[in-house]
């Protein structure tokens, strides 16, 4: 978690993620909770990409990385296409924003 962190900081600086909950790796175990104002429909447009996270309402993007499960290369790609997603504004597509029962 604190490699996602740390890329989420580097990689996506001025998209607007706030980390929501403890910065300390011992206080918040496998995951990571990030706010932004699109939330729902970025966390949408990852899934339909292939990357799986969870949102909470209002505003709250969850990623879960667990060492037996994600590769740094799964990292990577999680960042990757999650910045394709902002850089190209793909998030703002309608189909995205539609309110789903299951996010």
């Amino acid at each position: 978690t604190s490699l996602f962190l740390e890329l989420v900081e580097e990689r996506l600086a001025g998209h607007g993620f706030i980390l929501f909950g403890p910065r300390d790796a011992q206080e918040r175990g496998s995951q990571l909770s990030f706010t932004h104002a699109q939330g729902y429909a970025i966390m949408q447009a990852l899934i339909a990409h292939g990357v799986i996270g969870d949102f909470r309402a209002p505003d709250v993007l969850r990623f879960g990385i667990h060492p037996l499960v994600n590769s740094y290369l799964d990292i990577d790609r999680c960042l990757e296409t999650l910045h394709d997603v902002l850089a190209d504004q793909r998030f703002k597509e309608p189909r995205f924003s539609i309110k789903q029962r299951v996010t």
